[in-house]
Formats: structure tokens, C-alpha cells, sequence
């Protein structure tokens, strides 16, 4: 359980020294992972550096981090990250602020409330099901595909109210083409490039995007002309006697009445779908990677799939008592965060530990480096699921472990993740093997933290 811990005065120091105009922007780009654990570790848990012209200000104490992600609507802006990230979400919840945020937040908020979770539960296992009957004994797969097939499904049936056929797999292609661009910019000089600049990869993103907004908005005017059409024959909590999250979207009304308009439908039903496609398939990915290089983890999650399912499928119900299969995923959400960095932007009157932070400073804090912090984690780079066992020696101080933010901007989608992440591997695990070769495997930053070459692996029916 997470332990207080004794207020920590905020005292920057000075990090390394970097270029003029372009700042630590080399270095970060090169190797963004290895840049920020050696701000924490040879510098200490607040310091000051450049991306660019850009002030920063990394933070790596838990509390400070607990601070800033409290502080991040009341003190703090969103930080605009590029000009790629912009195309995909457009101005969704999470790149909106203050009355924009507020008003967007409570509309879409209902559409991942717990009730849903639950509705869509079942969903999540027959996707996992179904790619186990598509996968051949002895076949090569590759995991992170896979994977990104079935919550794509999972994400597409509760999202849409369907599986969009054969675009499925051209939504999916345009979405890796998206984040290869976000990834491009983040890394480069053309994070500070104006919108009209056209370099090859921000030309391939306007494609990928164009695509991913013809279906989205074909499927937004199916369901308004479907809307239309039935004239008041479905209550206001099923509207067109569906209970996907895109006619919750089209049925939301704010405290005036007001609908979202057809651009804010896309802008959420797009980042709802990329957030709860790529975040749960890159943590899945990930998963079968440690799984593979710890037999004994695996054992453990072999005999609890036994005694807890007793050869059915899990449902919701399964959840809670699925101890070690929810604390697999909640240690591979450790070593490897999906959303690996959170920037914010101070305002005037934003303070810290105590002390004010100058209007215009970015303040950075990052579940990568906290998460392998020694101080927090024995043996932090290690697999070791039964840190988060219920009677583990180790107190783990709040916000030492952040996957999914924190305060009130925190991940809408949360428990959706968790419950999908879990309830996709016992279905998979439960039926399957998947023997990936020894070696590592390093992170690749973009958007999201994923493996840097292809994971493949051999599947192997459990009997």
C-alpha cells in the first residue's frame, strides 16, 4: 500500500550543460530513457535543463510528482508536445484546458464509468478467445501484431459496436504510421517546426490521419442517420438500442443541454481508441516478453488460471481473485509504462515543494525513471510481481508508481485497461504458450514505449 512520506523541500540544481538555442535537445533525442535516469541519478530529484528553448525542470521524487499531477488544471497548462500529436487527438480531453476540459471531461467520463467496464468485459475475453482459435500449434506470431489485433477488436467492439471488417487491419497500419511520426518529431528538430513545414514524415502522417477520419466519420454519420430513425423509440441510456461508447459520445449532453459537435465526437472516439488500443496491446506485448524469461512467474500464473477458472473462460466476476495475473500487469506497468513521460507547463502562482516556479517553466516528470527509481524498488529492473503482494516488506511510497497520471487528469480510462490487460491474459494464458527466444529487447520511445524490433514467438497449446 502506498506509505506517506515526510515533505520534501524543492531545491533545483543545475543539470548538464547544453548547446545554444538547441539546449540537452541532442541528448534527450538520442536516447530520451538513458537522458532522464542520469538527470535522477547524477543530479539529484529536481534539475533544471533545456529541451530546446524551452526551461525544464525534472522531477523525480514521488512527492513532487504527486504534487504536480494535483496541481496540473489549477497551476499548470498541458504542455502543446508538436504539431503530430495535435493531428491525432485534435482537441480532445486531454489536450483541452480550464471550461473546455471540465465540460469534456464530465461528457465522456460517463462512457468509461465502471458499469461499462463490466458490460464490456465479456467483449474483451471473446476477443482473446477468438485469436486463440485463429493462432496454429507450432505457428510464428508476432506478439506485438497480435496483440494489437486483439484490443484493436476489443476496442472497435466497444468503442464502435463493431469490428469494421477489413479496416480493421488499414486503421490499425494507419495508427503505427501515426505514432512513428509522433515519435520522429519528439526525437527531433521538428519539434519546433511551424505546422505548414511539410517534412516526409509529417506527409505520411496527413495520410494515416485522412484515413483514420474517413472511417471514423462514416461511422459517426451511420449512427446519427440510425439517431435520426428511430424516433424515440429507445431510452436516453441505450440510445439506438446500443451501449457502444460512440453512441454514449452522440447521446452526451453538457449541464446546458449542449451536445458534442461532430469534430469533438471524432477528436475523443480517436483518442478513446488509440489510448485503449495501443496502451493495453504495448502492455501485453511486454508482458509475454518478461513472462517468457521467468518461468517461475509463469508457473505461478498457470496454477492460479487453474484453481481461480477451473478450465472456463474468466469474466468480470474473476477479476479480484486473478491476485498474481493482475499483479503480472501491474509490475510490467512498472518496468515498462506504456506513457513513459508527463510535461506540464507552469502559470503564474504555481509553487512546488514550497517553492513558486516561474510562469512558462516546464515541469517534466516521467514514469520511466521513477518507476526503476532504487530507492522506491529493490532490484528495480527485475521482474518481480510479488513486490505488490498484499504483506511485501517494501513500502512503496504514492506515486512511486504513476502509469496512468494522476490527480484530476489523470487516465480516464484507467480501469478499463487494467480490467482488459488482465482479463486478456488469463483467456490467452490460459490456453497458450508463447515461447519467444531468449535475448533482450530495448524500449523504442514515441508516443508510447514499445519493444524496438519485432517480438516474435512460437505458439505452444497448454494441454
Amino acid at each position: 500500500m502506498p506509505v506517506p512520506v515526510p515533505p520534501v523541500p524543492l531545491r533545483p540544481v543545475p543539470g548538464p550543460r547544453g548547446l545554444p538555442w538547441l539546449g540537452n535537445l541532442p541528448a534527450f533525442g538520442k536516447d530520451p530513457l538513458a537522458f532522464l535516469v542520469r538527470l535522477r541519478d547524477e543530479f539529484g530529484d529536481t534539475v533544471t535543463w533545456s529541451l530546446g528553448p524551452r526551461r525544464s525542470l525534472f522531477l523525480s521524487h514521488p512527492q513532487h510528482i504527486a504534487e504536480l499531477l494535483a496541481a496540473r488544471e489549477q497551476t499548470f497548462d498541458i504542455l502543446e508536445i508538436g504539431w503530430a500529436f495535435r493531428q491525432i487527438t485534435g482537441r480532445s480531453v486531454i489536450a483541452s484546458r480550464g471550461t473546455e476540459w471540465r465540460r469534456k471531461r464530465a461528457l465522456v467520463q460517463p462512457t468509461v464509468r465502471p458499469r461499462q467496464v463490466r458490460v464490456h468485459a465479456a467483449t474483451m475475453v471473446d476477443c482473446a478467445r477468438l485469436a486463440t482459435e485463429r493462432w496454429q500449434p507450432h505457428a510464428q506470431i508476432d506478439v506485438r501484431g497480435e496483440m494489437a489485433l486483439i484490443t484493436q477488436q476489443v476496442v472497435l467492439r466497444t468503442l464502435f459496436g463493431n469490428d469494421l471488417g477489413t479496416q480493421t487491419r488499414a486503421l490499425g497500419d494507419a495508427m503505427a504510421v501515426a505514432e512513428k511520426a509522433v515519435a520522429d518529431e519528439l526525437r527531433g528538430i521538428s519539434l519546433f517546426l511551424p505546422g505548414w513545414v511539410r517534412t516526409p514524415s509529417r506527409r505520411q502522417l496527413l495520410g494515416a490521419v485522412a484515413t483514420i477520419d474517413a472511417e471514423v466519420h462514416r461511422l459517426i454519420r451511420a449512427r446519427q442517420a440510425a439517431e435520426a430513425g428511430r424516433d424515440g423509440r429507445d431510452g436516453p441510456d441505450e440510445p439506438d438500442g446500443r451501449d457502444d461508447l460512440l453512441s454514449r459520445l452522440l447521446a452526451a449532453r453538457d449541464a446546458e443541454g449542449r451536445p458534442l459537435s461532430a469534430k469533438e465526437v471524432r477528436d475523443e472516439a480517436v483518442t478513446l481508441w488509440a489510448a485503449g488500443h495501443e496502451t493495453t496491446s504495448t502492455a501485453l506485448t511486454w508482458a509475454w516478453y518478461l513472462l517468457a524469461r521467468s518461468p517461475e512467474v509463469r508457473a505461478r500464473l498457470d496454477d492460479e488460471l487453474a484453481r481461480v477458472l477451473d478450465g472456463r473462460l474468466p469474466t468480470i466476476d474473476d477479476y479480484e481473485r486473478l491476485t498474481w495475473t493482475r499483479q503480472i500487469v501491474q509490475e510490467t506497468l512498472r518496468l515498462y509504462p506504456p506513457a513513459w513521460l508527463i510535461p506540464a507547463v507552469a502559470r503564474d502562482g504555481a509553487v512546488l515543494g514550497g517553492r513558486a516556479i516561474r510562469a512558462g517553466t516546464t515541469v517534466w516528470c516521467s514514469q520511466w525513471s521513477a518507476h526503476r527509481d532504487p530507492r522506491w524498488f529493490r532490484d528495480p529492473a527485475a521482474f518481480c510481481p510479488e513486490r505488490w503482494d498484499a504483506d511485501a516488506p517494501d513500502a512503496i511510497p504514492d506515486h512511486a508508481w504513476f502509469p496512468f497520471g494522476g490527480g484530476q487528469r489523470s487516465c480516464l480510462g484507467a480501469r478499463f485497461a487494467q480490467v482488459e490487460a488482465a482479463l486478456l491474459l488469463a483467456t490467452l494464458a490460459q490456453r497458450c504458450h508463447l515461447d519467444i527466444p531468449a535475448g533482450p529487447m530495448a524500449p523504442k520511445v514515441g508516443l508510447l514505449l514499445q519493444p524496438a524490433a519485432p517480438l516474435r514467438a512460437r505458439v505452444r497449446r497448454r494441454e
